[in-house]
């Protein structure tokens, strides 16, 4: 991995830069700390003494050394001081993520959604069930969660307030993260999901080098999200982006779901125009054109570097994201095509992008330094994610 770079003001502390050096490079003693930064020994030898004080770093174990005196001491960032969780909350399922502090996903579950509940209580009570029981399958107390960042539908204010949900309306109004924090004695970090997948798509995923990304969320729903100068962008009332019922004719102007005719769903309308039902595939072609619209519309108005598509129906590629990367030229006619892709991190994305926002939002307390930047966050791998639903489906 490269070595963090830096943009914000002022310049980061040697603490923070020595930190960070040992997280995302690796062990390292002093000499070779205060080579690597351009520093002096004495001003990174008081910095780490401070980090390993904080717990943050320690001593590396010993490495047999050639010739005599005593080999140099190696010190090495202690990611499992504690855990950072990421939870998102939507009606048809709960995915938790657990992190360490060097942003590794050591804990992955999936819980049915919060419409199994009924009342606001008893959906919040099963949230942080789901939480306690990904930490205990993981062997974590809770003592040792740093923060915990949480994506739900509904729009939030930037101190993390649910203003309104039309998904969980019990909880419009309601302060999410006060409660959480209660549970878990810890800070906590709520944003809206489909920004928060976004944030992911950037941070981790297929967006990693483009700052200004129009990110649209394509299942029963049509959602979309914006990183606009590498940042998510929340406007002046925590409602930017939230078009989808607006840009896209043909939605519950309320909930933005997706409105069939042919059938009841999506997939068992790509289904029939599959086998070849006319009156299905005609749906299936007006709908690729009028989401094509929405985006030509959205792509003049933002002019993003790529647009990515995530949701259930991205993965559609002959049916919808083959035939939906045709048509936006169609109706936007300029002299360039700006790239529309797949989603890397699919259902797991706003999952990831809470990680993200509680490391972001809550950096003193999950490093005990203030100005610490987001660790890069390094999902399961797949063969590792297929066991854990294998075991949890058994």
């Amino acid at each position: 991995m490269a070595p963090q770079t830096w943009s914000a003001q002022p310049p980061p502390s040697i603490s923070v830069r020595s930190a960070v050096h040992l997280r995302d490079i690796g062990a390292a003693t002093v000499n070779d700390l205060a080579q690597t930064l351009a520093l002096s020994r004495t001003s990174v030898e008081n910095a780490v003494s401070s980090l390993v004080r904080r717990g943050l770093v320690v001593e590396a174990p010993a490495t047999g050394g050639r010739g005599a005196g005593r080999p140099a001491r190696h010190f090495q960032f202690h990611r499992s001081a504690g855990a950072v969780v990421g939870a998102d909350i939507g009606v048809a399922s709960i995915r938790v993520v657990i992190a360490d502090l060097a942003g590794a996903v050591i804990a992955q579950r999936f819980f049915p959604g919060v419409d199994q509940q009924v009342g606001g209580a008893a959906k919040l009570s099963a949230v942080i069930a789901d939480i306690r029981a990904t930490l205990a399958d993981a062997a974590l107390p809770a003592t040792r969660v740093r923060a915990i960042g949480v994506a739900l539908p509904g729009i939030v204010d930037d101190a993390g307030h649910v203003v309104t949900s039309v998904i969980i309306p019990e909880w419009s109004g309601v302060d999410i993260g006060s409660q959480l924090h209660a549970a878990f004695g810890c800070p906590v970090a709520v944003d809206n999901g489909v920004r928060l997948a976004a944030v992911a798509e950037h941070h981790l995923g297929v967006a990693q080098l483009v700052d200004d990304v129009l990110y649209l969320s394509v299942g029963n729903r049509i959602s979309m999200g914006l990183i606009l100068g590498g940042r998510p962008r929340r406007g002046m009332h925590n409602v930017a982006g939230d078009i989808g019922r607006l840009a896209f004719r043909g939605l519950n102007a309320q909930t933005g779901q997706i409105l069939w005719r042919t059938a009841a769903t999506a997939q068992e309308v790509f289904e029939q125009a599959a086998t070849g039902d006319a009156e299905a595939q005609d749906e299936l072609d007006a709908f690729v054109d009028e989401v094509a619209h929405g985006i030509a519309m959205l792509i003049m108005t933002v002019d993003p570097a790529m647009v990515v598509i995530g949701g259930g129906l991205s993965a559609a590629h002959e049916q919808f994201l083959d035939p939906l990367r045709r048509a936006i030229p169609q109706h936007i006619r300029l002299p360039f095509e700006i790239p529309v892709v797949e989603a890397r991190l699919g259902a797991d994305a706003a999952a990831h992008g809470a990680l993200v926002h509680a490391f972001r939002r809550h950096s003193g307390a999950v490093h005990g330094i203030d100005g610490m930047p987001v660790p890069l966050i390094t999902p399961r791998d797949a063969a590792t994610t297929s066991r854990t639903r294998a075991r949890e489906t058994a």
